[in-house]
C-alpha cells in the first residue's frame, strides 16, 4: 500500500538544491513525533539548511508554541487541513526558514473516527511568503507503518514543493 518511494538521494537532492539557493527548511510534527527532522539530519551537512523543528503533539503545544488558534482546533478538530496550515504558519515564523513542512494525524491503533479514522494524515508545505500545498492521505498498516507513511510523503510533498519554486 506504500507508493511513496523517498529515497535517501532525493534527500541529498533536496537538500543541495536548497544550499545551491541559499534556503532553509523547518518542520512542524505531530503524529510522525519526530520523524521528519530526524530524516532530515540523517546526511552530513544537514545543518546548513535545516532550520530546527518542533514536535507539537498535544494541542496545548500546538496552540502557545506555533500560535495554532484553540478556536480553529475546537472547528475542525486537530487534524484537519486548517490546523496544519496554522502549524505552518508558526513553524517557519518561529524558525525563520524559507520552507516548512508539517503533519497532523491519526497514527492509531486507536484515536480514529468515522470521520477520522485511523490512517488518515494531513500534509503541508508552505514557503515564507505564504505559499501553500496541504492535503488529506489515507494511509494503510500499523502505527509506525502510518508514521512511516506519512514521514515519506511528507518529505516527498516539500521536495516536490520546494522543486517546482526552486529548481530551475
Amino acid at each position: 500500500m506504500n507508493d511513496i518511494n523517498f529515497t535517501q538521494n532525493d534527500m541529498i537532492k533536496m537538500q543541495n538544491i536548497l544550499r545551491q539557493n541559499n534556503e532553509t527548511i523547518t518542520c512542524a510534527e505531530s503524529c510522525t513525533g519526530g520523524l521528519i527532522a530526524s530524516e532530515i539530519t540523517k546526511i552530513a551537512g544537514s545543518s546548513s539548511i535545516f532550520k530546527g523543528s518542533i514536535v507539537t503533539y498535544c494541542n496545548e503545544v500546538k496552540e502557545k508554541e506555533l500560535g495554532v488558534s484553540k478556536q480553529t482546533m475546537i472547528d475542525n478538530g486537530v487534524v484537519s487541513i486548517e490546523v496544519v496550515n496554522e502549524m505552518l504558519d508558526g513553524v517557519i515564523k518561529k524558525f525563520d526558514a524559507s520552507y516548512a513542512v508539517a503533519v497532523s494525524g491519526v497514527a492509531g491503533p486507536g484515536g480514529g473516527t468515522k470521520d477520522k479514522p485511523v490512517g488518515m494524515v494531513v500534509v503541508g508545505a508552505c514557503t515564507s511568503n505564504g505559499l501553500k500545498d496541504t492535503q488529506i492521505y489515507h494511509f494503510k498498516g500499523d502505527r509506525i507503518s502510518v508514521q512511516n507513511q506519512a514521514k515519506n510523503k511528507a518529505l516527498e510533498k516539500v521536495f516536490k514543493f520546494i522543486s517546482k519554486t526552486l529548481d530551475k
